[in-house]
């Protein structure tokens, strides 16, 4: 193969790669096949029997679901070479996403899986958009073409027209449903079948059905063309004979394509039943990315702050990404980082950039799952896992003390749902704060605070899913039994109006007094601005320098809460105008009060308004019940998107607010005798009506 050299560098035999899907396509299934055909595992665990490597917690047995993201690391020999591919398998279900946001952040490539029936799928839709954020190549992968109304032409186009990608197949499937039994391979120009009973690890090459012999032709000539366009070279080789371009300089082109991510590879099989996984195996080496393949890491030195580039290479100084915190009941916290540059041994200290703090890492592990394999050391290009580290935290930069580097942290979605938490035994108040704050540690979805009316611990996560997993977690790994409250919605408020405010902070009490006189103008943001806008255009020295940040943190930490109903503002526009100041009685503590009484009372001016979670939902139904559904649907203040048809039953599309679906699984389920099933996610704020915002702000208040 051309694309590889004789003389392979360690790198080049390296992948990093994730698996990525909705919720039931297969992922977990997929990456079994792939540690039993690996030698990884001597047997392959199944989902619903419980018995899945990946799927090591008890909550993820129990419900058949990945909840954390797994690593794991396997090895597969092609082209005479010995490759190593660090895995890892992320969770389906939307409420879990900060798991694969994470991951596909220290990812070089990834392999998408569809269910052949359910096709794109909207959270489908959502780590698609999250790989190409990161900038991910990655290969799509069919799965369960065994399934009844399986379509795998039908997925195709919905890859294209759903996804806006260019998917190219390079295999068709011989059959479907019952009767899918082999692959076309495009590249070459073969077909492939896997032998009844032999755990698909025979394959047998047929000659290619009659049948499919002009759609073999039609396809392989779009990539044959395809590659033609890729140098003159080619050209004129397809010119003098279409079929002299060889499989080597197909495979070549394909690679580059995929990297470059001009296109995706498209694959079928079906996991469960043991069709395709090879093949897949082998092209994740041979057109996803190596280290050496991607570009090099930029970041910034705290020192100069001019940009560093961190190449893949050992040689170069020591760089890794902690993107993930976990707790072991054995060896403690574990952090997972990826190497981007140096090497690491066993025992050294490393410097964590964020905290400013050196880091003994005493001990370096590979991980399968939940299980620790020990390293003497870790170099570029690979996925690791360390102990025995006091404060690192999911995003922290970890180089060596002599030359440090910032890299770019990672950005994660804010939670959406919350509720009251306490322990059901006085004894018991330390332990659940401590039990809390690990699992705060370990995602950064999930937040605890502390109500400053009621005194109450409030826990807010992703959805009804998530909390249900964590107070789970709660009990089981900590021992901490509690009495939870009803979900509430996480509202936010937002300023509608621009107003002008003069704000004199003053307090004499014998002695140093306080001071402090500002004028701004408080509104709604800019366009593609975020969080506060902060403009000072304070002239002629009428507030010394040094007291603008403290006037800026006043209004920072005002935004927290809102004057309609005590809920953060997410963003707004403060434009300073001017001020006064005293020589001896000012200080930067006035100008901070300054600030954050004069937003109490310039924000009631502004027209705050307050703003609801509005999430997109899909519901697939039978025919029957369409009706109900979409009836139920309209009683929730949705407003319904779209409605397709497929084959027997239909798939609603619609964006409803948070606060109408708490229990709506439960009320679907009898809606439809417990046939319909759906997904949701969050979408956007928007602004509550009037009836609803008078609502909220009179039970809060009541409560008070």
């Amino acid at each position: 193969m051309a694309t590889l050299e004789k003389n392979i560098s360690k790198l080049q035999l390296n992948r990093n790669i994730g698996i990525m899907a909705h919720i039931d396509a297969g992922k977990t299934t997929t990456t079994e096949r792939i540690l039993y055909y690996t030698g990884r595992n001597y047997k392959m665990g199944e989902v619903h029997e419980g018995g899945a490597t990946m799927d090591w917690m008890v909550q993820e047995q129990e419900r058949g679901i990945t909840i954390t993201s797994a690593a794991t690391t396997v090895y597969w020999e092609l082209f005479n070479n010995k490759y190593k591919i660090n895995i890892i398998d992320t969770p389906g279900h939307v409420d879990f996403t900060v798991e694969v946001e994470r991951s596909l952040r220290v990812l070089d490539g990834a392999v998408a899986l569809f269910c052949a029936v359910g096709g794109v799928e909207p959270q489908s839709e959502t780590v698609w958009r999250q790989a190409d954020k990161y900038k991910v190549p990655r290969i799509s992968f069919v799965n369960k073409m065994d399934r009844s109304g399986a379509d795998f032409f039908g997925v195709v186009e919905q890859i294209k027209d759903r996804l806006g990608a260019n998917p190219v197949p390079i295999q068709i499937p011989i059959g479907s449903e019952d009767s899918f039994i082999g692959v076309v391979d495009l590249v070459k120009n073969k077909a492939f079948v896997w032998e009844e009973g032999s755990d698909g690890t025979k394959i047998v090459e047929i000659p290619i059905p009659e049948d499919l012999k002009q759609i073999t032709q039609d396809y392989r000539m779009k990539i044959i063309e395809g590659v033609a366009e890729e140098s003159d070279e080619l050209l004129e080789k397809f010119m003098n004979d279409q079929n002299s371009i060889t499989e080597e300089e197909m495979i070549n082109v394909i690679r580059t394509s995929t990297l470059n991510m001009e296109i995706t590879p498209v694959m079928c099989g079906a996991a469960f039943k043991n069709k395709g996984v090879q093949m897949l195996l082998n092209a994740i080496i041979e057109f996803l990315p190596s280290p050496l393949d991607v570009e090099s890491v930029v970041g910034v030195n705290p020192k100069t702050d001019k940009e560093e580039i961190r190449r893949a290479d050992p040689n170069d100084n020591f760089s890794a990404l902690a993107f993930k915190i976990a707790t072991d009941p054995f060896v403690g916290r574990i952090c997972f980082f990826r190497v981007y540059s140096g090497r690491l041994n066993s025992g050294s200290y490393v410097y964590n950039v964020s905290t400013g703090k050196k880091e003994r890492i005493s001990r370096i592990m590979q991980m399968h799952a939940n299980k620790q394999e020990p390293l003497d050391f870790i170099e570029a290009g690979d996925i690791g896992a360390a102990v025995g580290f006091k404060t690192i935290h999911t995003g922290d930069t970890l180089t060596d003390e002599k030359h440090p580097i910032i890299l770019e942290p990672m950005t994660f979605p804010i939670p959406v749902i919350s509720i009251a938490i306490e322990p059901k035994t006085q004894k018991d108040i330390d332990k659940m704060s401590s039990a809390l704050a690990k699992l705060a540690e370990e995602d950064p979805t999930f937040k605890v605070s502390i109500d400053p009316d009621s005194g109450q611990t409030i826990i807010s996560g992703m959805g009804e899913l998530h909390l249900d997993i964590l107070v789970d977690r709660l009990k089981r790994e900590f021992g901490v039994e509690c009495n939870i409250g009803q979900p509430q919605v996480n509202y936010k408020e937002a300023i509608t109006h621009t107003v002008h405010h003069k704000e004199v902070y003053k307090k004499q009490t014998g002695g140093r007094g306080k001071f402090a006189n500002i004028e701004f103008e408080l509104g709604p943001i800019d366009v593609g601005e975020e969080g506060l806008q902060f403009i000072d255009e304070v002239k002629g020295g009428n507030i010394p320098r040094e007291f603008i940040p403290s006037i800026k943190k006043g209004f920072e930490t005002a935004m927290q809460n809102g004057v309609l109903a005590g809920f953060s503002i997410e963003s707004m526009k403060v434009r300073l105008l001017d001020g006064t100041y005293h020589p001896v009685d000012s200080d930067q503590l006035s100008f901070e009060m300054a600030a954050k009484i004069g937003f109490k009372v310039a924000a009631k001016m502004a027209k705050s308004v307050l703003l609801e979670p509005i999430m997109k939902i899909e519901i697939v139904t039978p025919e029957e019940y369409l009706g109900d559904v979409t009836g139920d649907l309209n009683k929730r203040r949705a407003i319904v998107e779209d409605v397709v048809a497929k084959v027997g039953y239909k798939v609603i599309k619609a964006k409803v607010p948070l606060s109408e679906m708490f229990g709506y699984v439960t009320s679907l389920r009898s809606l439809s005798s417990g046939r319909a099933t759906s997904s949701m996610e969050f979408n956007t704020f928007k602004r509550a009506p009037e009836f609803i915002s008078e609502g909220v702000i009179k039970k809060i208040k009541g409560n008070f």
